[in-house]
């Protein structure tokens, strides 16, 4: 039960990804036909292209690190002994586990609201910054869900280690 929890969501987290982007897309190709064509620049696509940028950017790293697919120089750590190499992996996962925890979903929160309780509007599309914030607790959520599943992840292969036998796990 617990994958098709975890498939529907990060099904949904790309989906939203993407359909986020594709929103975007069309935002800034309705900004240069209304600038460049028109003659007439619209005064409200700039700012929902940096609305829609921030919670592109910030659900896209979620989506890339439950991929595996964030950039990494890995040159020298693909140099130390596989033992090593897991430890390293085990620093990474906790380091980016306690940054979403503290950071992105904790302090996330807060902002959003401190925004809503002060009632900050954007100024060209009037919505309430809060909802444009609310990317970072939400990216937080992933990022955090992610870096505990792969930090559980090597600490199963550090001990399977510790008996010589490594097993894959996909929890």
């Amino acid at each position: 039960m617990w994958i098709k929890i975890k498939s529907a969501l990060d099904k949904s987290l790309e989906w939203l990804t993407a359909i986020l982007m594709a929103a975007l897309t069309i935002d800034v190709t309705w900004q240069v036909i209304t600038r460049f064509i028109l003659k007439n620049p619209s005064d409200w696509t700039e700012e929902l292209a940096t609305f829609l940028m921030i919670w592109v950017g910030l659900l896209g790293a979620a989506v890339a690190l439950n991929r595996g697919a964030h950039l990494g120089i890995d040159y020298f750590v693909s140099k130390f002994k596989p033992a090593n190499r897991l430890f390293t992996e085990l620093f990474v996962h906790l380091s980016v586990g306690f940054f979403s925890v503290g950071v992105m979903l904790l302090g996330g929160l807060k902002l959003v609201t401190i925004t809503m309780a002060r009632g900050q509007i954007s100024p060209a599309l009037k919505i309430p910054m809060g909802y444009v914030y609310l990317a970072i607790p939400i990216a937080g959520f992933f990022l955090t869900y992610y870096s505990l599943e792969f930090l559980i992840e090597t600490i199963i292969k550090l001990k399977a280690k510790n008996k010589n036998d490594v097993p894959y796990v996909k929890i």
